[in-house]
């Protein structure tokens, strides 16, 4: 199990998470007790009573800590700058189990920023897995299209999950190999 700093935590309320990595939905009940295990890119993995589970940054202060800020775009931005934002928002998506980025794991294969008719922008992206059985998959995916509708501008992200051409190691930047020792 990776950790940066396996600190305790103590629920403070409800909270709703996901069970990794089967990826079903559960609610963690107020008072319960343990570690994260993971804190990156605006998520939590958390170990509670034997297993790992992931909570949104929406969900932040129910273990006591500050949900993420809102996103900001420069006014009259083109599409070059919200491109820019588009894959620095990826880069802050992450496996629960695995401390790299998607964008760095090789898993996003295409992102475009496009004009709807209501002068809104959309973003459609290809993305992949590690392995094609990922109980996590569509957590991934929505955690993808939820960052990007964050941007401002961006009304609407079309996330894609494929499986050609199928995930390798290769896929990965040189970091990545190297923090994993996958190189």
């Amino acid at each position: 199990m990776y950790s940066r700093n396996s600190e305790p935590v103590r629920l403070e309320r409800d909270c709703a998470a996901v069970l990794v990595p089967q990826g079903d939905e559960v609610t963690l009940p107020a008072g319960s007790v343990g570690y994260i295990t993971q804190a990156l890119g605006g998520s939590f993995t958390v170990f509670v009573e034997g297993n790992l589970f992931r909570i949104a940054g929406n969900d932040a202060d129910a273990i006591g800590k500050e949900p993420p800020e809102p996103l900001e775009l420069e006014e009259g931005a083109d599409d070059a700058a919200v491109e820019r934002l588009v894959w620095s928002q990826m880069r802050t998506c992450f496996d629960p189990e695995i401390p790299i980025n998607i964008v760095d794991l090789g898993l996003v294969y295409e992102a475009n920023v496009l004009h709807r008719e209501d002068g809104q922008r959309l973003v459609e992206v290809r993305m992949t897995l590690t392995a094609p059985g990922c109980g996590m998959g569509e957590i991934l995916v929505d955690d993808v299209r939820t960052k990007l509708e964050m941007i401002p501008t961006v009304a609407e992200a079309d996330v894609e999950l494929v499986f050609d051409p199928p995930w390798t190691r290769n896929m990965m930047s040189e970091a990545a190999r190297l923090e994993t020792g996958m190189f």
